[in-house]
């Protein structure tokens, strides 16, 4: 009970966050809600096994999954800040450091388009790698098809921002894990 009770609380501030796009089908904001609540589900129900046999292999590969997902978002979000700029008239469920005019195309973003995703992805399987049942599997099965779901639809919405050059940057780069996906 205390799960679901730790769940709802934590689901409060997501909700905040993302109740401007929860109920739009056509923009990406929703997908990207539903993988933040299997993130939050995944935390919840694994949280009592964190630091549960420190040198087990899931417990390593689950901290390099962890320790990876910093990078993408750090450096996505520092690149966003200093090259995106703003423009507070463009979609409106976008939250503002994504209303960006200018494509950005050197640093992290030269090999992945969604580096912010990437570091989700990876939150994701690091956290699920903490404590594995095949229920919590399924959850991160969902969370990455909701992250595939969220970056297919952000790359139709920035194609018909950016057009032709969007198309010609995503020949040039993966998803979410350079020269891989």
């Amino acid at each position: 009970m205390y799960k679901v009770i730790a769940f709802i609380a934590l689901s409060i501030p997501v909700v905040i966050i993302s109740w401007r796009s929860i109920f739009s089908f056509k923009h990406h904001g929703l997908y990207r809600f539903l993988t933040w609540e299997c993130i939050l589900w995944l935390g919840v129900n694994n949280a009592a096994y964190w630091f549960e046999d420190p040198f087990g292999m899931k417990q390593i590969i689950s901290w390099i999954f962890l320790f990876y997902s910093i990078y993408p978002v750090t450096a996505g979000m520092l690149l966003m800040n200093k090259m995106g700029k703003p423009d507070k008239t463009r979609e409106d469920s976008l939250h503002t450091f994504e209303k960006t005019t200018e494509l950005i195309e050197t640093g992290i973003f030269k090999y992945i388009r969604h580096p912010l995703y990437s570091s989700l992805l990876f939150l994701t399987w690091g956290i699920f790698f903490k404590h594995t049942t095949v229920t919590l599997l399924v959850i991160t099965l969902l969370s990455t098809v909701f992250l595939f779901a969220t970056a297919l639809i952000e790359e139709k919405e920035n194609i018909a921002f950016f057009g032709e050059k969007y198309k010609e940057y995503m020949k040039r780069t993966k998803m979410f894990v350079p020269f891989l996906i």
